[in-house]
Parts: C-alpha cells; structure tokens; sequence
C-alpha cells in the first residue's frame, strides 16, 4: 500500500513536470514550476527528486514503462508482420491524438541529448531498445516471405524515423494534413516498398 501510494506521488510528480516542460522549456522551468504545477509541496518534491534535472531524467524512463507493454504485446501477437507494422503506427498516432505533450517534450529532450551526455544516454538508450523492437518485425516478414530481402537495420531505422515525423506536427501547421494522415500514407509507402508482390 506504502509503495503504491509512493508510485501515485510520483506519477504526480512527473505528469506536473511533463506540463512544464511543455509550457516552459527545460531552461526556463524551475522546481519551483514543478511544485506549484503538481499542487504538492516543496519538501514532498525533494523526497523523491534531488533536482530539475533528475525529474526530467526519471520522466524518460516513466515513458518507456508505460509504452513498453503494449509495443511489446504488437511484437509478441500473432500478425502477420504487416500487421504488426500497422499496429505500431497505429498506437503512436493515437497516443498522439490523445496526448501531444508527450511529443512537444520529445523536442525539448532532442535538444537536451545535444549538450548533456546523461540526456544524450537515455533518450539514445530508449531509441536502441525501439529499433530492436522494430527489427523484430522486419525479421519476422522476411524469414516468413511476407517481405522483400531488405538490410533490416536500415529499414528499421527509416520506419522509426517516419514514426517521429508525428513531432513535426506538433511544432508546426501540417498546412490541411493531419498527423494521422501522415501517418496513414507512411505506413501504405513502407508497406508498398517492403511486401513481396505476390
């Protein structure tokens, strides 16, 4: 009960410094922003979080526990590998619709791997872990026949590239197409170029 009571405080924590992030930018966000956002008080914010910078770290790994099971659950069904290409692009476009935050702070962690080599390991370490999961897929249609004698890292690499294109949209005007429409035409051109024609 303690530890799941500790869990909810930090969840607490972490979606306030998610808000403000967004809001603020990592350089001009504060604890103080933290506090205040998360509606706790200061010294429950230090019993978890030594600093701004350990929140934000912590916020990386507090994303990929809650993306893990269900990317995991698309590689372990039963699909065809298609499908289960499909259903990856499917799960990043509605968890866009249903919360861009966690795309716009994308951009602030993009920046921060750039000049602070704790950001640069974790966001790389994550992004290694997506395109294992990806080359499982690709592995998959190839053994199977489903899909064309491919290099895997490459055409791992280029679907998890598209799948980030979603944070395009979230710092600028899609000039009359949605996220999902991007999404959608993506996965037809990767399907198209990777499917065996039969």
């Amino acid at each position: 009960m303690e530890n799941s009571k500790q869990e909810l405080r930090k969840e607490q924590i972490l979606d306030a410094a998610l808000r403000v992030i967004v809001r603020k930018g990592y350089d001009n966000s504060r604890m103080d922003d933290i506090v205040e956002t998360s509606g706790l008080s200061k010294g429950a914010i230090y019993w978890y979080y030594k600093s701004k910078k350990e929140i934000y770290l912590s916020l990386v790994n507090y994303w990929v526990s809650r993306y893990s099971t269900p990317l995991n659950h698309i590689v372990e069904n039963d699909k065809s590998a298609s499908g289960q290409l499909q259903d990856l692009f499917q799960f990043f476009i509605t968890q866009y619709e249903q919360d861009p935050n966690l795309f716009k702070a994308m951009v602030e962690f993009w920046a921060l791997s750039g000049r602070d080599q704790d950001f640069h390991d974790k966001v790389q370490k994550v992004y290694s872990e997506f395109l294992e999961l990806i080359k499982q897929i690709i592995e998959k249609g190839k053994q199977s026949g489903e899909f064309k004698n491919v290099d895997v890292l490459t055409t791992a690499l280029s679907i998890m590239v598209n799948i980030e294109g979603i944070i395009w949209f979230t710092l600028f005007n899609g000039l009359g197409i949605g996220a999902r429409t991007y999404i959608e035409t993506i996965t037809d051109f990767i399907l198209s170029g990777l499917v065996k024609k039969t």
